[in-house]
């Protein structure tokens, strides 16, 4: 097999990385590398929610409901999106933070791999 084929899966491979299983924080040998876009599985219990907002925003983003149900909140917007298939898209400067309603996976394409982004979580009902 090439070098330049990655063969995973989302739920495991999303596990050792906070999700994320494509971006600029990637090895820069492996396929799964890229400066133009980022890539996340993202697995969220009930009651999870991001530790702050983001601020400041460089990137549009685009998130898809796998399942569950995911409250996006935007300065003087909520969002909820609560039927598979649902999805939100935002552009830069766009100021943001989400909760998870449900137990709920969604996966987000962000794009361009900006670095300095990482946020660390705190665990749902801190």
């Amino acid at each position: 097999m090439s070098d330049n084929v990655y063969v995973g899966r989302a739920a495991a491979d999303a596990a050792l990385d906070h999700g994320w299983l494509l971006g600029h924080f990637k090895d820069p040998d492996g396929p799964r590398h890229s400066e133009d876009v980022e890539i996340k599985w993202g697995v969220h219990p009930k009651g999870e929610e991001r530790a702050r907002w983001v601020r400041g925003e460089e990137r549009t983003a685009l998130q898809v409901l796998i399942s569950g149900r995911f409250r996006l909140e935007f300065p003087g917007r909520t969002v909820v999106l609560a039927e598979q298939g649902d999805y939100a898209v935002w552009g830069r400067g766009v100021d943001h933070t989400w909760c998870a309603e449900e137990d709920t996976v969604v996966l987000t394409v962000r794009w361009p791999s900006v670095p300095g982004y990482k946020v660390p979580q705190t665990p749902a009902g801190l």
